[in-house]
C-alpha cells in the first residue's frame, strides 16, 4: 500500500513538532500562511524554540511552504491552528474555519482531515465538516473522512516532548479511527489512546486544562484566605504536600493559550445546551482576578513603607505566560502592568526570553534590555525563568532604591527574603 503524504497546516508550537516528527518517517509538507515564518523554518530557525537544529536535520522528508497549491497532492491534512477566545471570552474559530476552507478546496476522494486544535465537544463535526463539504463538494464519511487527535504540547518543556506524551486519537468511522491511531503510533513512543468517537476526544482534551484551572483557582482562593489570616501559603502547601495524595499546585497568574482559554470553550458549549457551569466560571473569575489582588497587595506594602504610589517606578521581572519559554500568548502579567499604570506608576518590563518586536506590536509595551540598579520603588518577580532563579536576594534587590518593595509571585526566594508573596 502506498504511504500517504501528509500536510501539516499551521506551524506554531503544535504544528512544527508534528511536522518534524512525521518528516523523519514519511513525506510531509509543512504549510503556514506566514511567509516570514516559512522563510525562517527553511533555514532551520524556529523562533518558538519548540524544536532544535538537529530535529530539522533528522526530518529529511519534510519541506515547508506558504503556497496552498503545494499541498494539494497530500492525502492526510493535519490542522494545528490556534483557537483563542475573543474579548468577550467566546471561542474565536476564525483560523480554524479559514484553514478548513483552504483544506476543503484541496480535498480529494479518500482524503483524511485530522484536527489537533483544542475545541469544544462537537466542533469538528458541527463546524469544520460543513466547511469541508462546502468547499470540496464532497460528502463526509463517503468521499472524505475526519480524525481528531488533540495537542498536548507543553511549551518550553524539553522533557515531555511530543513523542513522549501519550496521544488521544479518534476518527469519524471505526476504520478511520484505526488508521489515525496507527498513523500517530509511528511517532508517539509513549503510545496512543483511541476513543470511541471524535466528540469524546474533544471533550477529553478540553477537561484536561479545565481541571488544572479549577485546581489552581482553589489554591489561589486559599492564598487569599491565608493572606488575611497572616499565614504563609507556601509553608502551608509544603506541610500539606507531606500527604501522598495532595496535589502540588501553587497560586499565581493563570494565562497562556491553554489553561486560561480552554475552559471558556467548554462553558460556551455548556451554555449553548442550557447548562450554567458554575464551578468552571467561578474558577475562571477567580484566576482572572489575581492581577488586581497582587497589585493591591503591593500597594499596601508600599503604603507601609511610605512609598508614594503615584509616579513610582516599578520593575516587572518576566512577561511570558510561563517560565523558560518565549510564548507570551494570553499572559496575565499584562494585567499587572495595566493596573499599575492605572495607578499612575511608571512600569519597566524585563524578560530575557521574549521577542521584543512582537511584544511591542501586540501589547504596545517596549520591554527594557536590562534593569537599572537603584531605580525601582517596587520589584515584582512575575515569571520563574532560570535566569531569575539563579539570582539571589541581594542581586534582585540591587535594582531597587534604598527603600523599596520586593514582591515574589513565584516563590523564587525564601519567605524572609521578600517583602510579600502570594
Amino acid at each position: 500500500m502506498k504511504i500517504k503524504k501528509i500536510a501539516v497546516v499551521g506551524l506554531g508550537y503544535v504544528g512544527l513538532p508534528v511536522a518534524i516528527e512525521f518528516g523523519k518517517k514519511r513525506e510531509v509538507i509543512g504549510f503556514d500562511i506566514n511567509k516570514d515564518r516559512i522563510n525562517l523554518l527553511k533555514k532551520a530557525e524556529d523562533p518558538t524554540l519548540a524544536v532544535d537544529k538537529k530535529d530539522f536535520k533528522e526530518a529529511i522528508y519534510l519541506n515547508f511552504t506558504n503556497n496552498a497549491d503545494d499541498i494539494k497532492d497530500c492525502n492526510i491534512f493535519i490542522i494545528t491552528v490556534p483557537t483563542p477566545v475573543d474579548e468577550n471570552k467566546k471561542p474565536n474559530l476564525y483560523s480554524l474555519e479559514k484553514s478548513s476552507e483552504t483544506v476543503g478546496s484541496l480535498l480529494k476522494k479518500g482524503d483524511i482531515v485530522i484536527y489537533e486544535s483544542t475545541v469544544f465537544p462537537g466542533a469538528t463535526e458541527e463546524i469544520c465538516v460543513p466547511i469541508l463539504e462546502k468547499n470540496s463538494k464532497l460528502k463526509f464519511n463517503k468521499d472524505f473522512y475526519c480524525g481528531y487527535s488533540p495537542e498536548r504540547i507543553n511549551p518550553g518543556d524539553k522533557t515531555h516532548t511530543l513523542s513522549k506524551i501519550k496521544k488521544i486519537t479518534a476518527g469519524s468511522t471505526s476504520e478511520i479511527a484505526t488508521e489515525v491511531d496507527e498513523l500517530y503510533k509511528e511517532i508517539i513512543v509513549a503510545g496512543t489512546h483511541k476513543t470511541k468517537n471524535i466528540k469524546e476526544a474533544e471533550a477529553a482534551k478540553i477537561i484536561e486544562n479545565t481541571q488544572r484551572d479549577i485546581n489552581i483557582a482553589l489554591i489561589n482562593e486559599l492564598s487569599l484566605i491565608f493572606n488575611k489570616l497572616g499565614i504563609d501559603t507556601e509553608s502551608v502547601l509544603e506541610a500539606a504536600a507531606t500527604k501522598w495524595n495532595f496535589l502540588p499546585f501553587r497560586p499565581g497568574l493563570v494565562g497562556g493559550h491553554c489553561i486560561g482559554v480552554d475552559p471558556y470553550y467548554l462553558t460556551f458549549k455548556a451554555n449553548e445546551i442550557g447548562y450554567n457551569p458554575e464551578m468552571i466560571l467561578a474558577g475562571r473569575k477567580l484566576n482572572d482576578g489575581m492581577g488586581i489582588h497582587i497589585a493591591n497587595e503591593v500597594s499596601k506594602l508600599m503604603t507601609k513603607k511610605k512609598i508614594q504610589i503615584m509616579k513610582s517606578n516599578i520593575l516587572i521581572m518576566g512577561f511570558t505566560f510561563k517560565e523558560n519559554c518565549p510564548d507570551h500568548r494570553n499572559t496575565r502579567v499584562i494585567d499587572l502592568i495595566k493596573i499599575f499604570k492605572s495607578f499612575g506608576c511608571n512600569v519597566d518590563v524585563y524578560d530575557p526570553w521574549i521577542d521584543k518586536k512582537k511584544v511591542i506590536n501586540e501589547y504596545k509595551i517596549e520591554p527594557i534590555d536590562k534593569p537599572i540598579n537603584n531605580k525601582y520603588d517596587v520589584i515584582v518577580i512575575a515569571v520563574a525563568h532560570d535566569e531569575f532563579k539563579s539570582m539571589n536576594e541581594k542581586q534582585i534587590r540591587s535594582y531597587g532604591k534604598n527603600n523599596h518593595v520586593l514582591y515574589d509571585i513565584k516563590y523564587l526566594l525564601k519567605e524572609n527574603e521578600s517583602d510579600g508573596r502570594l
